[in-house]
């Protein structure tokens, strides 16, 4: 089955859905709870007022913590990845969209990208797995959209990026000619609002109001 996308009066088809990974389908809000506290505590430092500057910098900075703890002039810890886990909606959400649409990712990511999304149970939903460490490209770069959109055999314009960031996920995409979902989950939701993506959703699962 093909479903139709409807923008502006036009009607698109479209064969892909490409998603990001973190804060998209992979909640990572404890991995981000910990990177705080452990700022917070090894520093000696406020808490409100870090998380304050955290807030702040997500506005404009993919990633805020990294970019806090450089205006305060300290380390960050490790990304703990074992405290990341799937959004509770993520499994079954791919599931349905799976049996309407090829799904993909286009993701940056540490090695070891396809093992994780086995481990937490997805990876036989996507067709395409494309992550920076491998791919050898990072967001914004619009080269590791366009070796997605190669090996999916899929023009821009059938295909539709999800993602947490304006920056990394939808300006690009938007670029190339793809349909964008911007999800405003994690910290994508101190971002100013924009008229930039086609749709815009507070949760993942709202997706399927739209599709």
């Amino acid at each position: 089955m093909m479903a139709m996308w409807t923008i502006k009066g036009n009607e698109e088809k479209i064969k892909w859905i490409f998603f990001d990974v973190g804060s998209t389908l992979v909640d990572e809000s404890d991995c981000y709870q910990y990177r705080i506290d452990e700022i917070v505590m090894a520093n000696r430092m406020d808490h409100e007022e870090f998380v304050s500057c955290v807030k702040r910098c997500a506005k404009e900075n993919a990633f805020p913590i990294k970019a806090a703890a450089q205006k305060y002039g300290v380390s960050v810890p490790p990304w703990r990845c074992e405290l990341e886990k799937l959004y509770p909606c993520t499994k079954e959400l791919l599931k349905r969209l799976s049996e309407q649409y090829h799904l993909g990712i286009i993701a940056n990511q540490e090695p070891g990208t396809q093992s994780r999304l086995e481990n937490w149970g997805i990876k036989n939903d996507f067709d395409v797995i494309i992550a920076s460490a491998e791919s050898g490209f990072s967001k914004p770069d619009l080269r590791i959209f366009e070796i997605a959109l190669r090996q999916a055999a899929c023009e821009p314009n059938n295909a539709v990026m999800v993602g947490d960031r304006l920056d990394n996920d939808i300006l690009p995409a938007k670029q190339l000619g793809m349909k964008t979902v911007w999800v405003r989950q994690g910290f994508a939701r101190y971002q100013p609002n924009s008229d930039m993506p086609d749709h815009t959703i507070q949760t993942l699962e709202e997706i399927e109001r739209i599709l």
